[in-house]
């Protein structure tokens, strides 16, 4: 269990969407970003699509009642590890953590210069199971750290810094600590064994649209963790962190850009936009040039798609995130790039972007 102690600014949980209801009125949601999330759950070994946790601006405080691998990707922020007594050795007090590698059985007596017991230790134990490299496995800080600025012997609350897009082993009672992101939106964190909340339509996630799925984490939120027995293995150290927020989204031209006068296209694509602080997990809303129709009324509700450019009447165009709406009245000048889709996620209010019409690898929808 994961009980949420500050949840940050807004934070949900969040899969890969329940695709497949469009005709009911109902959008597919899940994560706004979700390389990010596939990410964080092949960090920790599950399911690409296993649920996780989305934090929109980090500051968030999470505790783990029973140890857990978990990791973090998206928005780059600074992560703390937060537990009691003496730092942690990435082993708990039953032996291996759950890594996936399978159980020999076997242990051994004391080993040199670790001052375990056979109850904690069992033979085969790998750096890659618990420590990093350069880690001392007396104190799971970096090699050469030693216990500096630790007080000196007895227990109490220790914190070090982890990094984020790498395993870290939380054990029972641990408090996963995460900062701000100095560029970037949005931060997925993922746990062993996936946020086992209750499913609806088949999804796990929370539509901030239609209200489906499990309400916005708050103080005091507690969210039950699945089982790991048939997980496979972690096998992965570590990710390279994901790029800075695009300047640039790649567009090809909409269903409706008849709707607007000749040249909005390369108007829409000519200067930059600031990213507004009314946007949300609907769209990202833009100031900037307005764009001109040449037709007055609105269209018949049509389909519409994540990556949708929809212009409302004042000319301001809206890009559509996971939670949009499944139909739409206002014409569509530009669709962006499905490769692009997850970099428009992670812009925050303030944030400048342009539009490029779409070339290159990549460049469908």
């Amino acid at each position: 269990m994961i009980e949420v102690l500050v949840p940050g600014p807004y934070a949900t949980v969040q899969d890969l969407g329940r695709p497949g209801y469009g005709h009911l009125g109902v959008p597919r949601s899940g994560a706004a970003d979700a390389p990010s999330l596939r990410l964080a759950n092949r960090l920790v070994g599950n399911p690409e699509g296993a649920a996780g946790i989305e934090l929109t601006f980090g500051g968030a405080c999470l505790r783990f009642t029973s140890g857990a691998w978990a990791a973090v990707t998206g928005a780059p922020c600074p992560v703390e590890l937060r537990t009691a007594g003496p730092p942690a050795t990435g082993l708990p007090a039953t032996g291996l953590p759950d890594t996936g590698l399978p159980d020999t059985g076997l242990r051994t007596g004391e080993l040199p210069g670790t001052g375990l017991p056979s109850t904690e230790l069992r033979t085969g134990e790998l750096p890659s199971t618990g420590f990093r490299t350069g880690e001392l496995p007396s104190t799971g800080l970096p090699g050469g750290a030693g216990r500096e600025g630790l007080p000196p012997g007895g227990p109490g609350p220790r914190t070090r810094a982890v990094g984020p897009y790498a395993p870290v082993w939380v054990p029972a009672g641990g408090e996963l600590r995460v900062g701000t992101p100095p560029v970037g939106l949005r931060t997925y964190v993922a746990v062993r064994g996936g946020l086992d909340t209750p499913l609806v339509m088949g999804s796990r996630s929370t539509d901030s649209l239609s209200g489906l799925g499990p309400p916005p984490l708050r103080p005091g939120t507690v969210l039950p963790v699945g089982p790991t027995g048939a997980l496979s293995a972690i096998n992965v150290d570590a990710a390279p962190p994901t790029a800075a927020p695009p300047e640039v989204l790649r567009i090809l031209p909409g269903p409706r850009d008849d709707w607007f006068v000749p040249g909005a296209l390369a108007a829409l694509c000519a200067g930059p936009y600031r990213v507004s602080q009314d946007s949300n997990r609907v769209g990202v809303r833009l100031e900037g040039a307005r764009l001109e129709r040449v037709h007055d009324g609105e269209l018949p509700s049509e389909g519409m798609v994540a990556g949708a450019l929809q212009v409302p009447p004042d000319g301001l165009p809206i890009v559509f995130l996971a939670d949009h709406p499944p139909t739409g009245g206002y014409p569509v000048i530009a669709v962006l790039v499905s490769a692009d889709l997850a970099g428009a996620a992670q812009l925050r209010p303030g944030d400048r972007v342009r539009f490029r019409l779409g070339r290159g690898p990549g460049a469908s929808l």
